[in-house]
Protein backbone atom coordinates (compact mmCIF):
# COMPACT_ATOMS: atom_id res chain seq x y z
CA UNK A 1 0.00 0.00 0.00
CA UNK A 2 1.51 2.89 -1.37
CA UNK A 3 2.73 5.79 1.27
CA UNK A 4 0.48 8.62 2.93
CA UNK A 5 2.02 11.30 4.85
CA UNK A 6 0.07 13.73 7.11
CA UNK A 7 1.92 17.01 8.40
CA UNK A 8 1.69 18.18 11.53
CA UNK A 9 -1.10 21.21 12.50
CA UNK A 10 0.20 24.44 10.88
CA UNK A 11 3.30 23.20 8.99
CA UNK A 12 2.05 23.03 5.83
CA UNK A 13 2.08 27.03 4.83
CA UNK A 14 5.50 26.79 3.50
CA UNK A 15 5.03 23.56 1.45
CA UNK A 16 1.45 24.59 0.24
CA UNK A 17 3.47 28.07 -1.20
CA UNK A 18 5.94 25.84 -3.03
CA UNK A 19 8.64 24.56 -1.20
CA UNK A 20 9.10 20.98 -2.37
CA UNK A 21 10.45 19.61 0.71
CA UNK A 22 8.51 17.94 3.75
CA UNK A 23 11.04 17.47 6.86
CA UNK A 24 10.51 14.65 8.84
CA UNK A 25 10.24 16.77 12.00
CA UNK A 26 7.08 18.18 10.48
CA UNK A 27 5.46 15.21 9.78
CA UNK A 28 2.53 13.73 12.54
CA UNK A 29 1.54 10.05 10.59
CA UNK A 30 2.85 7.74 8.24
CA UNK A 31 -0.02 5.42 6.87
CA UNK A 32 0.83 2.75 4.71
CA UNK A 33 3.41 0.46 3.53
CA UNK A 34 6.25 0.11 0.63
CA UNK A 35 9.50 0.36 -0.26
CA UNK A 36 11.88 2.96 0.82
CA UNK A 37 12.24 5.83 -2.08
CA UNK A 38 8.71 4.89 -3.68
CA UNK A 39 6.00 7.35 -4.57
CA UNK A 40 4.41 8.97 -1.24
CA UNK A 41 1.30 11.23 -1.45
CA UNK A 42 1.21 14.22 1.63
CA UNK A 43 -1.67 15.55 3.12
CA UNK A 44 -2.06 18.75 5.72
CA UNK A 45 -3.47 17.84 9.44
CA UNK A 46 -6.90 17.36 7.63
CA UNK A 47 -6.35 15.59 5.05
CA UNK A 48 -6.57 18.07 2.32
CA UNK A 49 -4.05 16.63 -0.72
CA UNK A 50 -0.96 19.00 -1.16
CA UNK A 51 1.44 16.98 -3.72
CA UNK A 52 3.19 14.01 -4.07
CA UNK A 53 7.16 13.31 -4.22
CA UNK A 54 9.67 10.16 -3.16
CA UNK A 55 10.10 9.08 0.50
CA UNK A 56 13.36 8.16 1.99
CA UNK A 57 12.86 7.00 5.82
CA UNK A 58 16.67 7.61 5.90
CA UNK A 59 17.18 11.00 5.10
CA UNK A 60 15.76 14.32 7.13
CA UNK A 61 14.31 15.56 3.91
CA UNK A 62 11.83 12.68 4.45
CA UNK A 63 9.44 13.61 1.18
CA UNK A 64 10.61 15.87 -2.38
CA UNK A 65 7.41 16.89 -3.73
CA UNK A 66 7.84 17.61 -7.21
CA UNK A 67 3.84 16.16 -8.87
CA UNK A 68 0.70 18.75 -7.68
CA UNK A 69 -1.67 17.15 -9.72
CA UNK A 70 -2.31 13.31 -10.56
CA UNK A 71 0.68 12.95 -12.87
CA UNK A 72 2.76 9.99 -12.19
CA UNK A 73 6.46 9.60 -13.00
CA UNK A 74 6.57 7.43 -15.45
CA UNK A 75 8.90 6.60 -18.80
CA UNK A 76 6.52 9.50 -20.55
CA UNK A 77 6.79 11.36 -17.47
CA UNK A 78 10.65 11.81 -16.85
CA UNK A 79 10.93 12.01 -21.03
CA UNK A 80 8.52 15.28 -20.60
CA UNK A 81 10.10 16.71 -17.99
CA UNK A 82 13.43 16.63 -18.97
CA UNK A 83 12.63 17.96 -22.82
CA UNK A 84 11.01 21.19 -20.97
CA UNK A 85 13.65 21.83 -19.37
CA UNK A 86 15.93 21.54 -21.96
CA UNK A 87 13.90 23.74 -24.25
CA UNK A 88 14.12 26.82 -22.10
CA UNK A 89 17.60 26.34 -21.72
CA UNK A 90 17.98 26.45 -25.64
CA UNK A 91 15.49 29.58 -25.98
CA UNK A 92 18.12 31.32 -24.10
CA UNK A 93 20.60 30.65 -26.23
CA UNK A 94 22.87 28.65 -23.76
CA UNK A 95 25.58 27.02 -26.30
CA UNK A 96 27.14 23.59 -26.21
CA UNK A 97 27.75 23.34 -22.53
CA UNK A 98 25.00 24.26 -19.87
CA UNK A 99 22.96 22.51 -17.21
CA UNK A 100 20.39 21.40 -18.92
CA UNK A 101 18.29 19.50 -15.90
CA UNK A 102 18.60 21.65 -12.13
CA UNK A 103 17.05 18.80 -10.01
CA UNK A 104 13.47 20.73 -8.07
CA UNK A 105 14.01 24.06 -9.57
CA UNK A 106 13.00 21.57 -13.19
CA UNK A 107 10.80 19.66 -11.49
CA UNK A 108 12.92 16.67 -10.99
CA UNK A 109 14.46 16.28 -7.77
CA UNK A 110 17.56 15.37 -6.99
CA UNK A 111 18.56 14.92 -10.81
CA UNK A 112 21.57 16.85 -12.15
CA UNK A 113 22.36 16.76 -15.74
CA UNK A 114 24.99 18.77 -17.38
CA UNK A 115 25.62 18.71 -20.92
CA UNK A 116 29.01 19.15 -22.45
CA UNK A 117 29.21 19.18 -26.45
CA UNK A 118 27.48 15.54 -27.10
CA UNK A 119 28.38 13.96 -23.40
CA UNK A 120 25.90 14.25 -20.58
CA UNK A 121 27.25 14.25 -16.98
CA UNK A 122 24.53 13.13 -14.53
CA UNK A 123 24.14 12.99 -10.60
CA UNK A 124 21.47 11.37 -9.24
CA UNK A 125 21.41 12.61 -5.24
CA UNK A 126 17.94 10.94 -3.68
CA UNK A 127 17.15 7.22 -3.35
CA UNK A 128 14.00 7.98 -5.39
CA UNK A 129 16.03 9.39 -8.46
CA UNK A 130 17.92 6.70 -7.74
CA UNK A 131 15.69 3.99 -7.52
CA UNK A 132 14.65 5.65 -10.90
CA UNK A 133 17.97 5.81 -12.45
CA UNK A 134 17.20 3.24 -15.53
CA UNK A 135 13.92 4.59 -16.75
CA UNK A 136 15.68 8.12 -16.07
CA UNK A 137 19.01 6.94 -18.36
CA UNK A 138 16.45 5.48 -21.22
CA UNK A 139 14.81 9.08 -21.28
CA UNK A 140 17.84 10.99 -21.75
CA UNK A 141 18.99 9.08 -24.47
CA UNK A 142 15.55 9.51 -25.93
CA UNK A 143 15.68 13.46 -25.53
CA UNK A 144 19.48 14.30 -26.45
CA UNK A 145 20.43 11.43 -28.31
CA UNK A 146 24.13 11.69 -26.54
CA UNK A 147 27.22 10.09 -27.69
CA UNK A 148 27.59 9.14 -24.02
CA UNK A 149 26.93 9.44 -20.35
CA UNK A 150 28.87 9.70 -17.19
CA UNK A 151 27.83 9.69 -13.82
CA UNK A 152 29.38 12.00 -11.39
CA UNK A 153 27.31 10.96 -7.95
CA UNK A 154 30.53 10.91 -6.24
CA UNK A 155 29.25 13.53 -3.55
CA UNK A 156 28.40 13.54 0.12
CA UNK A 157 25.11 14.53 -0.03
CA UNK A 158 24.38 10.72 -1.33
CA UNK A 159 25.72 9.39 2.27
CA UNK A 160 23.14 11.23 3.73
CA UNK A 161 20.40 9.08 1.59
CA UNK A 162 21.90 6.06 2.45
CA UNK A 163 23.51 5.78 -0.83
CA UNK A 164 27.01 4.79 -1.67
CA UNK A 165 29.13 7.42 -3.78
CA UNK A 166 29.69 6.49 -7.17
CA UNK A 167 31.14 7.63 -10.32
CA UNK A 168 32.04 6.82 -14.03
CA UNK A 169 30.37 5.61 -17.57
CA UNK A 170 27.38 4.37 -18.23
CA UNK A 171 26.19 4.55 -21.36
CA UNK A 172 28.17 4.83 -24.51
CA UNK A 173 31.52 4.57 -25.59
CA UNK A 174 33.69 7.64 -25.32
CA UNK A 175 36.44 9.66 -23.86
CA UNK A 176 35.86 11.01 -20.43
CA UNK A 177 37.97 14.46 -21.99
CA UNK A 178 35.37 16.88 -23.29
CA UNK A 179 35.92 19.92 -25.17
CA UNK A 180 33.37 22.41 -24.96
CA UNK A 181 32.82 26.29 -25.99
CA UNK A 182 31.98 28.35 -23.97
CA UNK A 183 31.89 32.24 -24.25
CA UNK A 184 33.52 31.72 -27.70
CA UNK A 185 36.56 29.65 -26.15
CA UNK A 186 37.56 26.36 -26.13
CA UNK A 187 37.67 24.38 -22.77
CA UNK A 188 38.82 21.03 -22.02
CA UNK A 189 36.68 19.51 -19.56
CA UNK A 190 37.87 16.47 -17.61
CA UNK A 191 34.35 14.63 -16.68
CA UNK A 192 36.28 12.09 -14.42
CA UNK A 193 38.75 14.17 -12.15
CA UNK A 194 36.98 17.63 -12.62
CA UNK A 195 35.17 19.89 -9.84
CA UNK A 196 31.72 18.88 -9.69
CA UNK A 197 30.73 17.06 -12.83
CA UNK A 198 33.63 18.69 -14.50
CA UNK A 199 32.97 22.40 -14.89
CA UNK A 200 31.50 25.14 -12.86
CA UNK A 201 28.59 26.10 -14.94
CA UNK A 202 26.92 28.01 -13.19
CA UNK A 203 29.42 30.70 -13.05
CA UNK A 204 29.30 31.04 -17.18
CA UNK A 205 27.79 34.68 -17.39
CA UNK A 206 29.62 35.85 -14.52
CA UNK A 207 32.89 35.07 -16.14
CA UNK A 208 31.84 37.22 -19.44
CA UNK A 209 30.76 40.11 -17.34
CA UNK A 210 34.13 39.77 -15.88
CA UNK A 211 35.46 40.94 -19.57
CA UNK A 212 34.74 44.71 -18.82
CA UNK A 213 36.80 44.72 -15.70
CA UNK A 214 39.72 43.35 -16.57
CA UNK A 215 40.32 44.65 -20.17
CA UNK A 216 43.41 46.59 -20.16
CA UNK A 217 44.13 45.82 -16.56
CA UNK A 218 46.51 43.30 -14.44
CA UNK A 219 44.08 40.99 -13.00
CA UNK A 220 44.76 38.16 -10.54
CA UNK A 221 42.49 34.90 -10.90
CA UNK A 222 42.57 33.12 -6.98
CA UNK A 223 41.02 29.57 -6.60
CA UNK A 224 41.09 29.70 -11.15
CA UNK A 225 40.38 25.84 -11.07
CA UNK A 226 40.82 25.06 -14.69
CA UNK A 227 40.97 29.01 -15.50
CA UNK A 228 37.58 30.01 -16.78
CA UNK A 229 37.97 33.43 -15.22
CA UNK A 230 41.62 33.56 -16.48
CA UNK A 231 40.63 32.83 -20.46
CA UNK A 232 37.89 35.64 -20.24
CA UNK A 233 40.30 38.12 -18.28
CA UNK A 234 42.98 37.40 -21.04
CA UNK A 235 39.88 37.13 -23.96
CA UNK A 236 39.20 40.60 -22.90
CA UNK A 237 42.81 41.80 -23.27
CA UNK A 238 44.15 42.23 -20.45
CA UNK A 239 47.48 43.26 -19.38
CA UNK A 240 48.75 40.18 -17.48
CA UNK A 241 46.66 37.38 -16.36
CA UNK A 242 48.08 35.63 -12.66
CA UNK A 243 46.29 32.50 -12.43
CA UNK A 244 46.38 31.32 -8.63
CA UNK A 245 45.67 28.34 -7.16
CA UNK A 246 46.78 24.88 -4.67
CA UNK A 247 46.36 22.15 -7.02
CA UNK A 248 49.15 21.50 -9.72
CA UNK A 249 46.70 19.87 -11.76
CA UNK A 250 44.36 22.64 -12.01
CA UNK A 251 47.27 24.86 -13.29
CA UNK A 252 48.24 22.29 -15.36
CA UNK A 253 44.85 22.25 -16.68
CA UNK A 254 44.87 26.53 -16.91
CA UNK A 255 47.99 25.95 -19.44
CA UNK A 256 46.19 23.13 -21.70
CA UNK A 257 42.80 25.65 -21.81
CA UNK A 258 45.25 29.03 -22.43
CA UNK A 259 47.27 27.06 -25.33
CA UNK A 260 43.81 25.84 -26.81
CA UNK A 261 43.12 29.72 -27.08
CA UNK A 262 46.53 30.73 -27.81
CA UNK A 263 46.92 33.13 -25.09
CA UNK A 264 49.98 33.99 -23.73
CA UNK A 265 49.73 36.81 -21.19
CA UNK A 266 48.64 33.74 -18.58
CA UNK A 267 50.97 33.00 -15.95
CA UNK A 268 50.44 30.03 -13.38
CA UNK A 269 51.53 30.48 -9.46
CA UNK A 270 50.71 27.29 -7.34
CA UNK A 271 50.25 27.75 -3.75
CA UNK A 272 47.67 28.60 -1.24
CA UNK A 273 45.71 31.61 -1.83
CA UNK A 274 45.46 33.22 1.80
CA UNK A 275 49.92 32.51 2.03
CA UNK A 276 50.38 33.69 -1.39
CA UNK A 277 47.89 36.86 -1.35
CA UNK A 278 50.12 37.55 2.14
CA UNK A 279 53.47 37.22 0.27
CA UNK A 280 52.28 39.13 -2.15
CA UNK A 281 51.66 42.05 0.34
CA UNK A 282 54.99 41.64 1.75
CA UNK A 283 56.64 42.16 -1.74
CA UNK A 284 54.21 45.32 -2.72
CA UNK A 285 52.72 43.50 -5.85
CA UNK A 286 49.27 44.99 -6.37
CA UNK A 287 46.40 44.21 -9.06
CA UNK A 288 43.62 46.21 -10.94
CA UNK A 289 41.43 43.71 -10.71
CA UNK A 290 41.15 40.20 -8.42
CA UNK A 291 38.82 37.77 -8.52
CA UNK A 292 38.15 35.65 -5.05
CA UNK A 293 35.84 32.31 -6.54
CA UNK A 294 36.82 30.07 -3.67
CA UNK A 295 35.30 26.55 -2.84
CA UNK A 296 32.55 26.71 -0.34
CA UNK A 297 33.84 27.82 2.83
CA UNK A 298 30.36 26.68 4.60
CA UNK A 299 28.81 23.11 3.73
CA UNK A 300 26.41 23.23 6.97
CA UNK A 301 24.56 25.80 8.85
CA UNK A 302 27.15 24.62 12.00
CA UNK A 303 29.71 26.44 9.31
CA UNK A 304 28.48 29.53 9.28
CA UNK A 305 30.67 31.25 11.86
CA UNK A 306 34.06 30.13 10.62
CA UNK A 307 32.74 30.52 6.77
CA UNK A 308 32.28 34.11 7.74
CA UNK A 309 35.28 34.53 9.16
CA UNK A 310 37.36 32.78 6.66
CA UNK A 311 35.68 34.88 3.61
CA UNK A 312 36.51 38.35 5.59
CA UNK A 313 39.95 37.27 5.76
CA UNK A 314 40.59 36.80 2.22
CA UNK A 315 38.72 39.71 1.31
CA UNK A 316 40.47 41.80 3.31
CA UNK A 317 43.71 40.55 1.57
CA UNK A 318 42.50 40.98 -1.37
CA UNK A 319 41.56 44.14 -0.75
CA UNK A 320 45.19 45.24 0.42
CA UNK A 321 46.03 43.99 -2.94
CA UNK A 322 43.29 45.61 -5.56
CA UNK A 323 45.63 49.46 -6.89
CA UNK A 324 42.87 52.07 -6.07
CA UNK A 325 40.01 52.72 -8.52
CA UNK A 326 40.47 48.98 -9.47
CA UNK A 327 37.97 46.19 -9.25
CA UNK A 328 37.86 42.68 -6.68
CA UNK A 329 35.03 40.55 -8.20
CA UNK A 330 34.36 38.41 -4.61
CA UNK A 331 31.92 35.23 -4.86
CA UNK A 332 30.38 32.66 -2.73
CA UNK A 333 28.74 29.17 -4.03
CA UNK A 334 27.46 28.28 -0.49
CA UNK A 335 23.51 28.20 0.50
CA UNK A 336 24.13 29.19 3.95
CA UNK A 337 26.02 31.85 3.38
CA UNK A 338 22.91 34.02 2.42
CA UNK A 339 23.09 37.28 0.29
CA UNK A 340 22.66 39.74 3.55
CA UNK A 341 25.49 37.89 5.29
CA UNK A 342 27.59 37.97 2.00
CA UNK A 343 27.38 41.63 2.18
CA UNK A 344 27.78 42.15 5.85
CA UNK A 345 30.88 40.41 5.44
CA UNK A 346 32.11 42.39 3.14
CA UNK A 347 31.12 45.16 4.17
CA UNK A 348 32.86 44.57 7.57
CA UNK A 349 36.15 43.30 5.35
CA UNK A 350 36.11 46.74 3.65
CA UNK A 351 36.43 48.36 7.33
CA UNK A 352 39.15 46.29 8.17
CA UNK A 353 41.05 46.59 5.43
CA UNK A 354 41.07 50.37 5.68
CA UNK A 355 39.40 50.83 2.00
CA UNK A 356 36.52 52.40 0.52
CA UNK A 357 34.51 50.44 -1.23
CA UNK A 358 31.20 50.62 -3.00
CA UNK A 359 29.18 47.93 -5.13
CA UNK A 360 29.15 48.14 -8.91
CA UNK A 361 26.93 44.68 -9.80
CA UNK A 362 25.64 42.02 -7.73
CA UNK A 363 25.33 39.14 -9.72
CA UNK A 364 24.12 35.32 -8.93
CA UNK A 365 24.42 31.70 -10.95
CA UNK A 366 23.51 31.54 -14.74
CA UNK A 367 19.87 31.18 -15.83
CA UNK A 368 20.63 27.17 -16.71
CA UNK A 369 20.48 27.25 -12.80
CA UNK A 370 17.15 28.86 -12.02
CA UNK A 371 15.99 29.52 -8.62
CA UNK A 372 12.74 28.98 -6.81
CA UNK A 373 11.12 32.09 -5.13
CA UNK A 374 10.01 29.48 -3.38
CA UNK A 375 13.27 27.81 -1.88
CA UNK A 376 15.56 30.38 -1.13
CA UNK A 377 18.25 27.46 -0.72
CA UNK A 378 17.69 27.48 -4.68
CA UNK A 379 19.57 30.83 -4.95
CA UNK A 380 22.70 29.88 -3.60
CA UNK A 381 25.42 31.56 -5.86
CA UNK A 382 26.44 35.33 -4.72
CA UNK A 383 28.78 37.23 -7.35
CA UNK A 384 29.79 40.80 -6.22
CA UNK A 385 31.61 43.53 -8.41
CA UNK A 386 33.30 45.89 -6.42
CA UNK A 387 35.46 49.04 -6.53
CA UNK A 388 38.05 49.76 -4.45
CA UNK A 389 39.45 53.16 -3.34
Amino acid sequence: MPYSVYLKKNEEKRIVAGHPWVYANEVARIEGKDKNGSLATVYDYSGRYIGKGYINHLSKILVRIFIRDDSFPDYEYYCDAIRKADLRRLALGMGNAYRAVFAESDNLPALIVDKYADILCVQFLSLGIENNKDIIIKALIEVFSPKGIYERSDVAVREKEGLPQRKGKIWGDFDAKVEIVENGLKMSVDLENGQKTGYFLDQKENRFALRRYAKDRTTLDCFCNSGGFSLNAAAAGAKSVTALDISAQALADVRKNAELNSFNNITTVQGDVFEVLRQFKKEGRTFETIVLDPPAFCKSANDVKNAYKGYKDINILAMKLVESGGYLISSSCSHYMTFPLFQNMLRDAARESGKKVSIIEIRAQSPDHPSMLSAEESLYLKFFVLQVM
